[in-house]
């Protein structure tokens, strides 16, 4: 079962992980079906709406919480949507 949430992305400090990033997210597109980023001085934040199995969403955290610049945090709801 698919579920719908909102993943937070914070960028602080070193940018030069950003491409990499991208990268994850284009690897992630099929469950990504809103973003909207903030940018900031000094600290950029991204929201993703995302709609996808738990495993897939954690397989994205998990992916990003590997670059030491990020901190992310997921939230999913109960809300259930049948593939």
């Amino acid at each position: 079962m698919k579920r719908i949430g909102v993943v937070g992305i914070v960028v602080k400090g070193d940018r030069s992980v950003v491409g990499e990033m991208q990268k994850v997210l284009s690897d992630f597109a099929d469950i990504i079906v809103g973003r909207m980023g903030v940018p900031r001085d000094g600290v950029n934040t991204i929201a993703l709406i995302v709609e996808g199995s738990q495993e897939r969403v954690s397989a994205l955290t998990g992916k990003l919480g590997q670059f030491g610049s990020l901190a992310v945090k997921s939230a999913l709801t109960s809300f259930e949507i049948s593939e």
